[in-house]
């Protein structure tokens, strides 16, 4: 399966900060990738790089073998974004701007902007200047649907939406996607979207990727173990099989790579002792947080 994104060593700094540094990414052909991160980890940054508005400090990246300071307009238009401020014709209505976007797409296909306005009952009269944030974005991502990319780049996709249109618009682009062997690459700060959404997950933390891998991997792999201390014993925090230690008083939430034997067995040989130890279930949200930290 080819690579429709390869980003190859990126080093970024804004003035002496530091961004993050030789960073990698990947991404299949046909697949969703869901770019997971705290507020200033680098996600936007990595979106206008994509995007050819940043340039890196060193590295490249490169959209269908193409640098993307470089694309051609042939493969631009083989590629849809979603960035802020994404609709700038609000004394539109939701037919006036469709007919507007589609004299400039050659591949243009109404079908699946139309069902998606049906799905979230606009009327073809509506002004854009009378619909809510989250709907604004949906035209949005309607619109960007009927270009028919190839490759859909997807800035926190799902800002504005109420909870019901968020679950409606995520299961139609996934069957849509998946249907048409879109690729996707998008951030959202709504990690339950990303979790019904994505393939694989990529998560960044500040100057370093903490995870990459398909997110059920994650998920199998990464575990979270309470217990409540009843002596000192070692400073786990500081153990290298410790991805992160919340710990308040003496209940400890411990997040690792390593199985429950590997450690339960390290508490032992160390005389740590414990009492009431049980693996906790996550979803996505829990485990980014685990892994990245609440704060």
């Amino acid at each position: 399966m080819n690579n429709v994104i390869e980003c190859n060593n990126l080093t970024h700094y804004y003035g002496q900060k530091l961004v993050y540094e030789n960073l990698n990414i990947h991404v299949k052909e046909g697949s969703i990738l869901g770019l997971l991160g705290k507020n200033g980890a680098g996600k936007t940054t990595t979106i206008n790089i994509l995007n050819g508005f940043l340039q890196p400090r060193s590295g490249e990246c490169l959209i269908y073998g193409e640098n993307t300071q470089k694309l051609p307009p042939e493969t631009k238009g083989r590629i849809g974004f979603l960035i802020e401020g994404h609709i700038q014709y609000a004394f539109m209505d939701i037919h006036q701007i469709e007919k507007f976007y589609s004299g400039f797409y050659p591949n243009w296909n109404n079908e699946p902007y139309w069902e998606l306005m049906s799905k979230l009952k606009v009327t073809p009269s509506q002004k854009i200047s009378t619909m809510s944030c989250g709907q604004r974005s949906q035209v949005a991502l309607g619109l960007i649907l009927a270009q028919d990319p190839d490759l859909l780049i997807l800035d926190d996709f799902s800002m504005g939406l109420d909870p019901g249109y968020r679950r409606l618009f995520i299961d139609y682009l996934r069957a849509y996607a998946k249907s048409e062997n879109k690729t996707i690459f998008t951030t959202s700060h709504i990690i339950s979207d990303m979790e019904r959404l994505i393939d694989d997950v990529l998560i960044m933390d500040y100057n370093r990727v903490l995870a990459q891998c398909p997110v059920h991997e994650f998920m199998q792999n990464f575990k979270q173990f309470n217990f409540t201390l009843l002596n000192g014993g070692v400073d786990l925090s500081k153990e290298k099989f410790v991805s992160n230690l919340e710990k308040v008083n003496n209940e400890v939430e411990l997040y690792t790579y390593e199985s429950e034997e590997f450690v339960k067995k390290f508490l032992d040989d160390n005389g740590v002792e414990m009492k009431d130890f049980k693996k906790i279930d996550m979803n996505l949200e829990d485990a980014f947080i685990g892994l990245t930290g609440k704060y």
